[in-house]
């Protein structure tokens, strides 16, 4: 068995943008007028009308951020504001499938370099994510390839599964949001984790199974 994981709302419980948005603004490095239409599209997918190329509008805010700052960020981002925030059942689910010898990954359209000391926390060695593009060492305002958000999600992980010769049917996706149902219906096993209105509807349609995270790790705490 394959587990895949989205991470925001799923793992964390709120999107790792926001802890990594206010961390860098927290340090200077983004302002105000660097975040752009974002909130206008936080409203837009709230009302299930999302933007489906949001993301590849929102990095041109970033041009020209060394990698180094955004990784600096991304780990003082981590032990500040994700770890303390990460669900507890989540963890005890990635926990209890690697003690199995199953693999773990995380699929999700946040940036990899976002979410890498969450890979590291948890022992996992790659992920689905969504890529920013560098050059000499700078980020050019781009994403490298395109976001992992909807369906651009689903066939990244077919993708992933085809290259490796791996059938979707061993595949176990945990998500709460409506923008990975197309993920969720090609997977051998759907998990909606707190789901949105319209995912639950659809999970309760559909048979999938329903869970609820509501305590997360704490600050100081391990992971189980």
């Amino acid at each position: 068995m394959i587990h895949l994981f989205d991470v925001d709302y799923t793992v964390l419980k709120k999107p790792s943008s926001w802890y990594f948005m206010r961390e860098a603004m927290r340090q200077g490095v983004v302002g105000l007028s660097q975040i752009g239409s974002l909130p206008f599209e936080w409203i837009r997918y709230k009302l299930g009308i999302p933007n489906q190329d949001f993301i590849e509008g929102a990095v041109k805010h970033i041009a020209g951020i060394e990698r180094d700052t955004l990784e600096e960020i991304a780990a003082a981002c981590f032990d500040r504001r994700m770890k303390p925030d990460i669900y507890t059942a989540a963890a005890a689910l990635i926990r209890e499938a690697q003690g199995r010898g199953e693999q773990v990954l995380f699929a999700t359209s946040s940036f990899h370099i976002m979410i890498r000391p969450l890979e590291r926390f948890f022992g996992i060695e790659e992920s689905i994510a969504s890529t920013l593009e560098f050059s000499n060492g700078k980020t050019t305002g781009r994403i490298a390839g395109v976001s992992f958000f909807g369906a651009k999600k689903k066939t990244a992980v077919e993708d992933w599964l085809g290259g490796r010769g791996l059938r979707r049917e061993a595949v176990r996706f945990y998500s709460d949001s409506y923008t990975d149902i197309p993920l969720m219906e090609i997977s051998g096993q759907a998990v909606a984790v707190n789901p949105d209105r319209i995912l639950a509807r659809e999970a309760k349609k559909r048979g999938w199974e329903i869970m609820r995270f509501t305590e997360t790790l704490g600050a100081g705490d391990a992971a189980p």
